[in-house]
């Protein structure tokens, strides 16, 4: 996995083709600090995740977890702390984080795609949660993420049938975004980051926060963050950079943080 970052963007690149981008306690390990280090540098405004190869993620290492034997159990707890701990920070830091998706996505590979903020999916692109074929139950927070996504039935279907979805039919679901030709997912993804980290930033994470939150919230609840949060954006900068730009009809000149 390489982290860098560029123009105020965050890009991470699985690397591990040859493993088909399945997850490992390195994998794990590896996407907690680089949550961390997105969570904590100022100068980061929006991340991207994509992947070399044919397959963005085939779940979990299942050959790696084979040699493990008795001492699994006690292994995939310790891998699955650094990736729901990546997982829990990736959904609450203001910042967009967008993923991009050529070939399968299973298992915790699914899992992973459901905690994006937002996935691009190139036409080759597969969706199957694959967990009970191994006689395993899902993990990677898709037991949160899935059914809020496409709905509690789709996801009963999809968990107990192994049903594997296109990439249009994932679109379809609500599962993905956007599908684009394979060779664009890459500039699609790299596009829409660059335009949230060139706006503004600040409150294009609160309304993040805002939506996710909201969810969660009574009526009441939601109505009051909302209020807040306007408030608070009306006295930034960029909120009053963005109104005054709006009926000036202007481009507006945001700070972002």
């Amino acid at each position: 996995m390489t982290y860098e970052v560029t123009d105020g963007v965050a890009h991470i690149r699985l690397t591990r083709p040859e493993g088909a981008n399945a997850m490992n306690a390195d994998f794990s390990r590896d996407l907690r600090e680089v949550m961390i280090a997105i969570e904590h540098d100022d100068d980061v405004r929006s991340a991207s995740f994509t992947a070399e190869g044919k397959v963005f993620c085939a779940g979990g290492d299942l050959k790696y977890f084979d040699t493990l034997g008795d001492g699994l159990p006690a292994a995939a707890s310790g891998l699955l702390n650094d990736y729901h701990a990546a997982t829990y920070r990736m959904n609450r830091i203001p910042k967009p984080v967008v993923a991009g998706v050529r070939g399968a996505a299973g298992g915790a590979g699914l899992s992973f795609v459901c905690a994006f903020d937002l996935v691009v999916a190139g036409e080759s692109a597969k969706f199957t949660m694959g967990y009970t074929k191994a006689a395993m139950t899902p993990d990677g927070t898709s037991t949160y993420f899935l059914a809020r996504h496409i709905g509690l039935r789709r996801a009963m279907e999809l968990t107990l049938t192994n049903r594997v979805l296109t990439a249009a039919e994932a679109r379809d679901w609500g599962l993905v975004n956007i599908v684009v030709p394979d060779d664009e997912v890459d500039e699609t993804v790299s596009a829409l980051v660059t335009g949230f980290a060139k706006g503004p930033a600040a409150t294009l994470g609160a309304a993040k926060r805002l939506i996710y939150e909201g969810y969660e919230s009574s009526l009441e609840e939601a109505g009051e963050r909302e209020a807040h949060m306007i408030a608070k954006m009306m006295r930034s900068h960029d909120g009053r950079e963005g109104i005054n730009a709006f009926a000036t009809r202007r481009e507006p000149q945001y700070r972002g943080f």
